[in-house]
C-alpha cells in the first residue's frame, strides 16, 4: 500500500481551494547507477550515456552517466505520493497524461532529485470524476536548472 492512502483525507472543497497554490515539495530521491541500470534493463535502453560510466566520462560533456529522462519522469509517482493530499471518498486515481513535459537538464548519476507540486486546476468532469492539473518541477540538488517541468493530468474517481 502506498503511504499516500495513510494520510488523513481532505474534502473535495478543501482540495479545490488549493488551486493556484504550492501543495508541497517531496523528499530527495537518489538517482544512482544501480537505479539507472535497473531502469535500463526494464525498458531495454542500454545506450552508453546511461550505463557505461567510463565511456560516458570520456565521450560526453556530462562527465558521467545520466538518467533516462523517462526514469526521472517515473519518479513523479513516488514524489506525488509524499506530497499530494487524498480527497475523502476517493476510490482511485489514474494518470491521464501530460499537456506539457520538458526535460530541461540531465540528471547525472549520483544526484538527488525532488518534486515541487503546484495544483493548477481541479474541476469535476462528472459527479464522481475530478480532473486535476498539477504543475511539477523536478529539481536537482545543487543545480540551478530543473531536470524537468510538466503539466501533469490526473483523474480522481469517487464512490
Amino acid at each position: 500500500m502506498n503511504e499516500v492512502w495513510k494520510k488523513p483525507p481532505i474534502s473535495l472543497e478543501a482540495y479545490q481551494a488549493m488551486v493556484g497554490k504550492e501543495i508541497g515539495v517531496s523528499s530527495w530521491h537518489l538517482v544512482d547507477q544501480p537505479r539507472i541500470d535497473t531502469y535500463a534493463d526494464v525498458i531495454e535502453d542500454h545506450q552508453f550515456i546511461h550505463v557505461d560510466p567510463e565511456r560516458a566520462k570520456k565521450e560526453t560533456a556530462f562527465g558521467t552517466t545520466i538518467a533516462h529522462g523517462f526514469l526521472t519522469m517515473s519518479l513523479l509517482s513516488i514524489m506525488s505520493y509524499e506530497v499530494m493530499p487524498v480527497i475523502a471518498g476517493t476510490t482511485m486515481g489514474v494518470n491521464y497524461g501530460f499537456d506539457k513535459l520538458r526535460f530541461i537538464s540531465p540528471v547525472r548519476s549520483g544526484k538527488r532529485v525532488r518534486g515541487r507540486f503546484v495544483l493548477a486546476e481541479a474541476k469535476l468532469r462528472k459527479p464522481n470524476e475530478l480532473q486535476s492539473r498539477t504543475n511539477v518541477t523536478v529539481e536537482i540538488e545543487g543545480e540551478d536548472k530543473p531536470a524537468l517541468v510538466a503539466d501533469w493530468l490526473g483523474l480522481i474517481y469517487f464512490a
